[in-house]
């Protein structure tokens, strides 16, 4: 049995309208009309401005920085949707905030991750499409299906073309324990080997880079991460592995620039010769540098939402 609406329709708020209308593009369909405004007291006001009864219905929005407006143009975009009768809507999310606070760290903190999963399904989400969520287990925290893209086989395709077969040469360093499996399941895609950084963070955004589980010296080296937020744990790592343990170059890699606060100085100012990332959040202009460079998602989540619509496996595309 089909559970999906008559057509596809895409519809976008204001975090990410670019990467919407590549959506849009590459499924051969108009972007959905639709109204997203601030009223001078900060309320979001939302305006669908064509039928959606009966349709299939995709919300492109990242819930990147505004945090908070960003996810309330997506709760409010789809409580409207939900009350103009659609037959089923996605929450099409990039990038998802808050995904740090997964668990509890210290006592009497909240769980927010858990909390905007909530959110996000009593507003009237059917399902879920997001890419490399922080922790993988928040998926459990939604009581609605969630098809988690993963952004390493773009990543993986760009470093392949530069590799070649010099594969002896690179590692792929994981720039703390906890993202040692992404790191091990990259370098396995790009046949090479791994080395960990062990670090110990003081608070938050600030870490101290300890040592390099790993032989790096005189090889090229790849950093990857889920995210760069304000770059301090990559610049460490990066300055670590280049002047302490004598690498010949370092390249940083991740699917979410969040790049807030200091990170585009640390950036230009650290050993770091390229910083490649996804553009599952938009990158202003005074952020575009010469040392960062952002690959396209559009392509895989249209193939994702084509197949969501289609009632075929997403899980397919990464095998």
């Amino acid at each position: 049995m089909n559970y999906h609406g008559k057509d596809i329709k895409i519809f976008s708020a204001n975090s990410h309208p670019r990467l919407a209308v590549h959506i849009s593009e590459k499924l051969g369909l108009p972007l959905g009309r639709s109204e997203v405004k601030t009223f001078s007291d900060g309320e979001i006001s939302v305006s669908i401005n064509e039928s959606v009864r009966g349709s299939d219905v995709f919300v492109v929005q990242s819930t990147c920085a505004p945090v908070n407006n960003n996810l309330m143009e997506l709760l409010i975009m789809i409580d409207a949707f939900k009350r103009a009768s659609a037959a089923r809507i996605t929450a099409v999310i990039p990038y998802f905030g808050y995904a740090r606070q997964d668990r509890k760290a210290k006592a009497r903190d909240p769980i927010s991750a858990k909390l905007v999963a909530d959110l996000i399904t009593t507003s009237g989400a059917n399902r879920v499409l997001t890419m490399d969520l922080h922790a993988p287990q928040i998926q459990g925290f939604f009581n609605i299906p969630v098809d988690h893209l993963v952004g390493s086989p773009i990543l993986a395709n760009y470093f392949r073309d530069i590799i070649g077969k010099d594969h002896d040469n690179y590692v792929i360093v994981s720039p703390d324990l906890g993202s040692v499996t992404r790191a091990r399941n990259f370098a396995a895609r790009l046949d090479c080997t791994i080395a960990i950084v062990d670090k110990r963070r003081q608070r938050a955004n600030v870490s101290e880079v300890m040592n390099i589980i790993g032989d790096v010296r005189g090889k090229n080296v790849i950093l990857l991460d889920d995210m760069i937020d304000t770059s301090g744990t990559l610049c460490n790592a990066a300055a670590a592995i280049a002047e302490k343990c004598g690498a010949l170059s370092v390249m940083a890699a991740a699917t979410h620039g969040v790049l807030s606060g200091p990170a585009i100085e640390r950036i230009k100012s650290s050993v770091i010769d390229k910083v490649v990332i996804l553009d599952t959040i938009e990158l202003p202009p005074e952020k575009q540098i010469d040392k960062i460079e952002v690959l396209p998602i559009a392509s895989v989540f249209s193939e994702a939402i084509e197949r969501i619509y289609e009632d075929k496996p997403v899980s397919i595309m990464f095998k």
